[in-house]
């Protein structure tokens, strides 16, 4: 399944507000996981294999590296758990890095919310405004996105280019 999404990564030191925040908007609350996600050397992209108790996929995805909302263009493979994939792919194209982390998720509407606990880096908030269809459009992805950044409060010196395993592989 492809599909667009823009999204937004950012440090920060009060996830309980931020919570509180999603939960006076009726945010859909899917759980808490504990997600492993192992990057893989590619070419292109990035690759990696996330490994939950609510979320399983392959994904692999195309980023801008820059603070913040960018575009993202997403292919996810629903992995099963236990399966021989992580194998194959470490033995053809070696380990990157591995995330280790706990993930809150919470959904309203299209938009996708993660609070995350990052084992070695620490809390962050992911806000990933997803088009599955095509339908809604970049701009109004890109809306979303800005309401919540002002709705939480986030500062723009808070906010991450790129992903857990570029500050884990630079640290």
């Amino acid at each position: 399944m492809t599909h667009i999404n823009i999204e937004i990564k950012a440090r920060t030191t009060d996830i309980t507000r931020i919570r509180q925040i999603l939960e006076s908007k009726n945010a859909d609350f899917k759980g808490i996981d504990h997600q492993v996600d192992t990057y893989f050397n590619v070419k292109s992209g990035r690759l990696k294999l996330r490994e939950g108790e609510i979320e399983n996929h392959l994904i692999h995805y195309q980023r801008e590296d820059k603070e913040g909302p960018k575009q993202s263009d997403v292919i996810l493979f629903r992995s099963d758990p236990g399966s021989s994939l992580k194998e194959i792919l470490t033995a053809a194209l070696g380990i990157m890095v591995v995330v280790d982390k706990k993930r809150e998720i919470y959904f309203i509407g299209n938009v996708k919310f993660h609070l995350d606990e990052v084992e070695k880096l620490g809390s962050f908030v992911e806000i990933e405004a997803i088009d599955l269809d095509g339908s809604l459009g970049k701009e109004k992805l890109l809306e979303q996105c800005r309401f919540y950044l002002g709705l939480f409060g986030i500062q723009e010196k808070d906010l991450i280019p790129g992903s857990y395993s570029d500050l884990l592989t630079n640290n």
